[in-house]
């Protein structure tokens, strides 16, 4: 797997809730900040509960980060009293939350838990992507459909992840994807059959461009024409889808070098995106993040409004300094999810991968674990 790069781990079909994530070289807590998103306070450790029961793989895909070596995280501002205490965050108004996820379905399967109150205010009352992570043309449109008619039913804007591109994440954890790029582009033009006409966010095929080095050129050049007239595509299929390109993260590659990349795909066309996003399946500060995502913009030099969506699913402690990326310990649920950032050139703060889908270590890859969920929320 190559050093920086975010690994998604995909497990069957895609139609569940994932959250976002982000690291860094220091906290958000100890780091100025233009916006007031509430944290979360601190909560008691509980008894170990029975072990849970399988999960469904009815929200199939759960990306693991893997971060190359990292500046260590330096200590957190010592913080007063009053700062100390944090309470629940509250849930966005205008993100849509799809009712079909891992975590929904342990809810309800696990009504006595003692994890469950946490689990269910910090993590499933939160809206999150919706990732579609298998090919299979025949269903795209449907399952597409079902989750952006839902959002608009409710005034809510659905955040969507098409995860399909051939020779996904180079053959690592996450292969897969549509047999070849002809493939790819049926399949994209009946995912976006699906789009409506209400708002929407989409998330264009994680790592397809930070992670493209493993490909030869010709190849890399084809794929990011696709991707590009991926994002013709949907953006012609509703004027008011929001399109959004991988930018990688701030550990990785550097942001002249990644707009260059961009730059090829289609990124800097006001006719195929709406700018980029970064983070997804990672844990670096949101500060950092959107220093970084603004030096990218700067360098792809796009049309006026082009902006940045921001994983802040699993980001509140920032990066492990060993840059340890599979369900690192002491990581923590980040800022919650909102389309107000208060941060010029910040579209979004988003739950992409959702906070408790092991990376493979605490559980079986791309599945939920409740373990590792209420670690991050307590």
């Amino acid at each position: 797997m190559v050093a920086a790069a975010s690994v998604v781990v995909a497990v069957g079909t895609a139609a569940g809730m994932m959250s976002a994530v982000g690291d860094g070289r220091r906290a958000d807590e100890a780091r100025p900040v233009v916006t007031s998103s509430p944290r979360l306070e601190s909560l008691p450790t509980v008894p170990s509960p029975s072990p849970s029961p399988t999960v469904s793989p009815s929200a199939s895909k759960s990306p693991s980060p893997t971060a190359g070596p990292q500046e260590g995280t330096s200590p957190r501002a010592s913080a007063s009293e009053a700062e100390r205490k944090r309470w629940t965050a509250p849930v966005s108004t205008r993100l849509y939350r799809h009712p079909d996820s891992q975590v929904l379905d342990w809810l309800r399967t696990n009504p006595d838990d003692p994890r469950r109150a946490v689990i269910e205010s910090r993590i499933a009352d939160q809206p999150a992507a919706v990732w579609f992570a298998d090919h299979s043309p025949e269903s795209i449109t449907s399952r597409v459909r079902a989750v952006t008619s839902g959002g608009a039913a409710r005034g809510r804007t659905p955040v969507l992840v098409p995860y399909a591109i051939p020779d996904r994440d180079c053959g690592g954890h996450s292969e897969g994807g549509a047999p070849d790029l002809a493939a790819y582009d049926a399949w994209i033009d009946r995912f976006a059959a699906g789009l409506g006409d209400g708002e929407v966010i989409v998330i264009l095929e994680p790592d397809a461009i930070a992670q493209s080095e493993c490909l030869p050129a010709g190849r890399r050049a084809d794929r990011f024409a696709s991707l590009a007239r991926a994002g013709r595509v949907l953006k012609d299929a509703n004027p008011r889808a929001r399109v959004y390109f991988d930018a990688g993260h701030s550990g990785w590659h550097a942001p002249a070098e990644q707009a260059a990349l961009l730059r090829q795909a289609g990124a800097a066309s006001a006719a195929s995106s709406d700018g980029v996003f970064s983070n997804v399946s990672n844990f670096h500060s949101t500060a950092d993040e959107v220093a970084y995502d603004r030096a990218v913009l700067d360098a792809l030099d796009g049309p006026p409004g082009l902006g940045a969506v921001i994983d802040t699913s699993r980001n509140g402690n920032g990066a492990p300094a060993d840059g340890a990326w599979c369900d690192p310990a002491g990581r923590k649920l980040g800022r919650t999810p909102t389309l107000s950032t208060g941060e010029a050139g910040i579209d979004a703060y988003l739950w992409v991968k959702l906070p408790g889908e092991s990376d493979g270590c605490k559980g079986a890859p791309g599945t939920f674990t409740p373990s590792y969920a209420y670690d991050l929320a307590r």
